[in-house]
């Protein structure tokens, strides 16, 4: 019954995160087709089937709770969406660079807050809830960046050179100073990986130094964000970043 309670709560709430979240355009013609019921543009909802009131709370802890999940349900549905728009060619690059961006962002807020009193990881939740979502699993969970845009411009190539150099050393000083949260680490990475995949002339998932960082994002995805590596993931997560890095500046030689 609580398992059912909170998937209607979740899906009330996702409709109107979704349509604060994405455009117009594509909330009308992608997004109100798959859902379970009707809804007016002042986010006004009614059922088509006849539905039994049910009391979804009894103390504002439990209601905060339910709003946690309620969101996290809502960002995934939303990445879902945003991706199926972005292969349609229905929104711009630029409007689904930005898009993502920000969904990513709010997952990873929207995760600690919705499952770190839970003993159960996104996956867990998608599959309790029932959630046919591949192309935001792979969005969020596995890569953990927006699809790659590259550029071809002198100026761009440069600027993701220093990015990249950057993120670089960011997360393994981060390693190096024993930062073994998923909270700490995750981000540092997701940044790394969304510069090394801007970068042109490399293979998104064949080139080294982007299999490597994609294998811990999708570690520490699968991951709370409360949890932490131990002594021996530590070393080796720093053992990975120093080979890729190694590969980077190989990379940077041969395409002076």
């Amino acid at each position: 019954e609580q398992t059912t309670r909170t998937e209607l709560y979740s899906k009330l709430h996702s409709t109107v995160f979704l349509q604060s979240t994405v455009s117009p355009v594509l909330f009308r013609h992608y997004v109100v087709p798959s859902l379970p019921f009707t809804c007016t543009a002042t986010s006004n909802m009614t059922y088509d089937d006849d539905t039994e009131e049910v009391e979804l709370y009894s103390s504002s802890r439990e209601r905060q709770a339910y709003d946690d999940q309620a969101t996290l349900y809502a960002i995934i549905l939303a990445t879902e969406h945003l991706e199926r728009a972005y292969a349609r060619d229905a929104i711009t690059q630029q409007e689904y660079v930005q898009e993502c961006n920000k969904l990513i962002s709010q997952f990873r807020l929207a995760e600690k807050a919705a499952l770190s009193k839970l003993n159960m990881t996104t996956e867990k939740f998608m599959q309790l809830y029932q959630m046919d979502c591949p192309r935001a699993t792979e969005r969020l969970l596995n890569m953990g960046v927006p699809e790659p845009i590259r550029s071809g411009e002198s100026a761009d190539v440069a600027v993701t050179v220093a990015e990249t150099v950057q993120h670089f050393i960011t997360a393994m000083d981060a390693v190096k100073l024993e930062s073994r949260f998923v909270d700490e680490l995750q981000p540092l990475l997701s940044d790394l990986m969304d510069s090394l995949t801007r970068l042109p002339e490399t293979a998104p998932n064949d080139w080294s130094p982007n299999h490597k960082v994609k294998k811990w994002l999708q570690k520490l995805n699968s991951m709370r964000a409360v949890d932490e590596i131990d002594e021996e993931d530590s070393r080796q997560l720093y053992l990975d970043l120093d080979s890729a890095y190694s590969e980077f500046t190989r990379y940077l030689k041969r395409n002076k």
